[in-house]
């Protein structure tokens, strides 16, 4: 399975008033993990979108296990938890310098016209995306 690491560094204008990043900046951060892994498989974001494909999120899921606060470098790790050629979820771990699991959580999308909006198969309209992503999924292999 292909995972990302997206590593970033807190900064002053993501935290609250009580000092901690603010519940919305973590889903920011998953979208720079979601770029990264496409990045990383050989694709571009603004590229499918000027080819007339958007990717909207659907669902998104997020447990906040431990707060991040200014200063601190945060590990965001992502990858294809499912992938159906209609509707890919991505998988989200964020972790903090002491290795310590802090954020957690997953994104629905699924691609549409960019201007009807109308659902679209990524096997037919990105076929490149469709096997990189199956690719994507399959487990690592384990050394013998």
């Amino acid at each position: 399975m292909h995972v990302t690491h997206t590593e970033i560094e807190v900064r002053y204008a993501e935290t609250d008033q009580m000092g901690v990043v603010h519940h919305a900046n973590y889903l920011v951060w998953f979208e720079l993990g979601r770029t990264r892994f496409i990045k990383e498989l050989g694709f571009s974001y603004p590229k499918m979108e000027e080819d007339g494909v958007l990717a909207p999120v659907t669902d998104i899921n997020i447990s906040y296990k431990k707060p991040f606060r200014y200063g601190d470098t945060a590990t965001i790790k992502t990858w294809l938890d499912d992938y159906t050629g209609l509707r890919a979820i991505y998988g989200y771990e964020i972790y903090n310098e002491q290795d310590e699991l802090c954020i957690t959580g997953t994104s629905s999308h699924v691609l549409v016209d960019k201007e009807t909006f109308k659902p679209l198969i990524m096997k037919k309209v990105l076929p490149d995306w469709h096997k990189a992503y199956k690719e994507a999924m399959k487990p690592l292999q384990q050394e013998r």
